[in-house]
This record gives C-alpha cells, sequence and structure tokens, in this order.
C-alpha cells in the first residue's frame, strides 16, 4: 500500500476532505503559536503553561473513564515506559521546536524538518526493526533531505536571518528524539489505551516543563493577553484540534492516508508564517518544499513488521491481539 497523498473516494469524501482540511490547518497551528508565545515568554514558561492544565484534563478524564468501567489502569512497568517514551517523544521533541523557532527560525523551516521524519525512520529504524528498505524509499529519503537542506540553506542565508547557524541543527535533534521514541515503542510489547497513554506523556511533560521553568526562574507567566491567547491557541487547536482530528480521520480512512496529510503540512505552515510574521517565502524555498513533497510521493509505502503485514490496518493505538503494535501516539508535530 503506497502512502495516499489526498483523500480515498467514497460517499463521504466531500465531508472527508472538509475535515482533511481542517486536520492540516490545525496540525500546523501549533508551529504558529510557538512562534505566538515566544514573542511573550521564556520556551520554559510557554510549555509549562500548555501542559500543566492538558495533564489536569487527562488525568480527570482517565480517572472518570475508569470509574466507569473503562479499561484498567497500566501497571507500573508499562507506565515506566510510557514515561520515557514521552520524554523522547514529547518532552524532548517540543522543547527542540520550540527553542529553534524563538531562536529564529522559521516555522515553515522548523515544519519541513520535521515532516522528513517518516522518511528518515523508514530508511535507518527499518533494519533495526526487521523491515527491508526498498530502493525508491532510500530515493525518496535523499530527495527528501535535500529539499529540506535547501529549505534550511535558503532560510539561514537570508539577510534578515534572525537565528544563529547553529540553531538550524537543533529541529534535526527533535527529529532524533522521535525516531528513538519509534525504537523504544515498536519493540514495546504495551498495550495502553490512547487516553491513557496520552495522559501519561502530557503528565510527564507537565513534569518536566514545571521543573525546568522553576530551576531557571520563569515559572511566572506574564499578563500579557498575547501569551495566554497564544496558550488557548496551542491547547485547543494543535491539541485537542489537530489531535482529536487525527483519531477522526484514521477511523474514516485509516492510518496510511492520515500520515500523507503529514506532507501538507510544511507547505501550510510556510504560507502561514510568511502572512503572520512576514517571514520569507522564496523561490528557493517553494522548491525545497516541493522537493520534500515529491520524496513522499517516490518513497511511497512505509515499510512493514512481516507480523504487521496481514493485519487490518488500525489505529496507532489500537491494542492487537498481536504482541507488536504501532506506536501509541504519534509524534510529528508539537502537538
Amino acid at each position: 500500500m503506497g502512502i495516499q497523498i489526498g483523500i480515498p473516494s467514497g460517499p463521504r469524501a466531500w465531508s472527508t476532505g472538509v475535515l482533511a482540511a481542517l486536520f492540516v490547518l490545525c496540525w500546523s497551528s501549533g508551529f504558529v503559536g510557538a512562534k505566538l508565545g515566544a514573542a511573550e515568554a521564556p520556551v520554559t514558561t510557554i510549555l509549562m503553561w500548555r501542559f500543566v492544565p492538558l495533564a489536569v484534563v487527562l488525568l480527570l478524564a482517565t480517572v472518570l473513564t475508569r470509574l466507569r468501567g473503562g479499561s484498567p489502569l497500566p501497571s507500573g512497568r508499562d507506565t515506566a515506559r510510557h514515561v520515557l517514551i514521552g520524554l523522547l517523544s514529547q518532552s524532548g521533541y517540543l522543547l527542540t521546536v520550540y527553542w529553534a523557532i524563538a531562536l529564529g527560525v522559521s516555522t515553515g523551516t522548523t515544519a519541513l524538518i520535521d515532516g522528513v521524519q517518516p522518511l528518515v525512520a523508514a530508511a535507518f529504524v527499518g533494519p533495526l526493526l526487521g523491515v527491508a528498505v526498498a530502493g525508491r524509499q532510500w530515493a525518496g529519503l535523499v530527495l527528501g533531505l535535500v529539499g529540506a537542506v535547501l529549505v534550511t540553506w535558503a532560510d539561514a542565508a537570508l539577510p534578515a536571518a534572525q537565528a544563529p547557524r547553529w540553531a538550524y541543527l537543533i529541529p534535526f535533534a527533535g527529529m532524533l528524539s522521535l525516531i528513538a521514541s519509534t525504537i523504544l515503542e515498536r519493540r514495546a510489547d504495551v498495550l495502553t489505551p490512547p487516553l491513557q497513554a496520552l495522559a501519561i506523556h502530557c503528565t510527564t511533560s507537565a513534569i518536566v516543563f514545571t521543573v525546568l521553568a522553576v530551576a531557571t526562574g520563569t515559572a511566572t507567566p506574564p499578563s500579557s493577553p498575547l501569551f495566554w491567547t497564544a496558550m488557548v491557541w496551542l491547547i485547543l487547536l494543535a491539541t485537542f484540534g489537530g489531535y482529536g482530528l487525527y483519531w477522526l480521520l484514521v477511523r474514516r480512512i485509516g492510518v496510511t492516508p492520515v500520515n500523507g496529510l503529514m506532507f501538507f503540512i510544511a507547505p501550510v505552515t510556510s504560507v502561514w508564517g510568511a502572512v503572520m510574521f512576514g517571514e520569507p517565502l522564496t523561490l528557493v524555498t517553494a522548491a525545497g518544499l516541493v522537493l520534500a513533497l515529491v520524496a513522499a510521493l517516490i518513497a511511497g509505502s512505509a515499510p512493514r513488521l512481516a507480523s504487521d503485514r496481514n493485519a487490518p490496518e488500525a489505529p496507532p493505538d489500537a491494542p492487537k491481539p498481536c504482541p507488536r503494535r504501532r506506536p501509541a501516539v504519534r509524534r510529528r508535530g508539537p502537538g
């Protein structure tokens, strides 16, 4: 099965197309919200006040679900593993994304580097998981990296560039953190419901960023209305909007088409950043974004484990009878 860039035809194609467009906008809003917040407060302040309310809401929802006869709480071992996965896929990843944007790296460049993560994971993580990597996937990886390097170079070379050159390496560190979490989760025999997994991840991030904010003296939020606008933006649009639509679309059209939609996020974010923040959108940047999208088309299907080949497509969190499963929460953007 190849990566489907678009919406499969069917009786609900029109409504699904609208939801898909909203999903791309909401997911892209995470990068834009990070830029809004960075203008008003340090990164640790933004992340602390984003995740503390989220953790409270998700923990309450988990407890209420359990009291109503829902899934039992995960064991200590499973919880510890999800804490580590959350540290890599959420805390470490988002810290690098927000840090890079706060230093002046454009939202489009950050989103593009994030967007090529599936191609890098397919090529380099595949062999570690016993998955064969096809020649076209290597070709897609090379083309996607060329696009990312081209956009990064164009961004850094602009006379108006605010970020130091080394800041453009930070999003790549976040991408490596995502890949590490992919290896850990795919090797794990952990069957945790999605609400519980997300609650553990967000609670872990809330604790990490609260400790960092207190240690650096940045826990007190500013009184600026723009800061709280950014927090509402991130919580409602990026988290509940982006992730809510992600799971709704997964149920409607499956994981593969939704993952294909991810490759539209960088171009949308670039346009959004140009309109809202005046970030430059040059012909070189546009060429790099096109290369990244073409790379996704060339790469085709992401490799799958042999044990998954005959399994029906299901949401990444869905419990399966086989010992291995797809990642519980896919972090491809500042969700």
